[in-house]
């Protein structure tokens, strides 16, 4: 009986989910894995496999990668907020007639004693916060502070927490925090307590690595803002873990 020839899987990474498929698909000798990475992290953590870096330019110019270099299937395992980046993969899957999975961590649950606040954009959680507190813990990343920039929130002032430094706009009274994930529950506690936290902001990411903010700040009785995370293309099947995505690789594999 013949041997199937091996998938060639491309992983649209950048996740910590994005590097547990590859270090388990590099394993599989009937798997070819390339990882793409946005470039956007001066010094991401690379997964094991072929890797590359940097755009594709639009579904038009991943759909022509996969086609040049004999992609058989495509994982979408970018952050939960990279909404074009998933329009694109589904875009380009569609224009390249290959499978897509999205991978997708789950989402964070609300839980007794937490005073979440959800909001549909970083541009409504800004709106929210005169009415919360006034020294905010912005953990929404590097991207995207102009919104939290405007005239109405100056007398707010913003520790943001990134992997890298911010850019302009960024919000007028601010301190950044350079730091990377995973958080523990103890540092979480004493960075809410030292620079006198009363109100939070966070996307929902889901996962474990930063969610231990949230329970301190349950702890200590303070609101969180939650940006909520635009839904997944229609139609893309998804997977919580890279158990379950590399399960999917393996009957693509089995069917040949």
């Amino acid at each position: 009986m013949p041997v199937p020839a091996a998938v060639h899987v491309l992983v649209l990474g950048g996740t910590t989910e994005a590097r547990r498929l590859a270090e388990s698909l590099a394993g599989d000798r009937g798997v070819r894995v390339t990882t793409s990475l946005a470039g956007r992290v001066a010094a991401p953590r690379m997964p094991p496999g072929e890797v590359r870096v940097g755009g594709f330019g639009g579904p038009e110019g991943l759909a022509a990668w996969v086609r040049e270099h004999g992609v058989d299937a495509l994982i979408d395992a970018t952050h939960p907020f990279a909404a074009a980046m998933s329009r694109n993969a589904a875009e380009a899957a569609a224009l390249a007639h290959v499978p897509l999975l999205a991978l997708c961590r789950p989402g964070w649950v609300a839980q007794d004693g937490d005073r979440w606040h959800s909001a549909g954009s970083l541009a409504e959680a800004a709106g929210l916060l005169p009415a919360l507190g006034e020294r905010v813990f912005l953990t929404t990343g590097r991207m995207g502070l102009a919104a939290f920039a405007g005239a109405g929130l100056d007398a707010l002032w913003f520790l943001v927490r990134s992997v890298d430094a911010p850019e302009p706009p960024c919000p007028a009274r601010m301190e950044v925090l350079l730091d990377r994930g995973p958080f523990d529950l103890d540092g979480e506690r004493e960075l809410l307590r030292r620079h006198r936290i009363d109100v939070l902001v966070t996307k929902d990411s889901g996962g474990d690595a930063t969610a231990p903010k949230l329970t301190a700040a349950r702890e200590a009785g303070i609101p969180v803002v939650v940006v909520r995370r635009p839904p997944v293309p229609e139609g893309v099947p998804v997977a919580r873990t890279p158990d379950e995505a590399a399960r999917w690789v393996a009957r693509l594999h089995a069917s040949g």
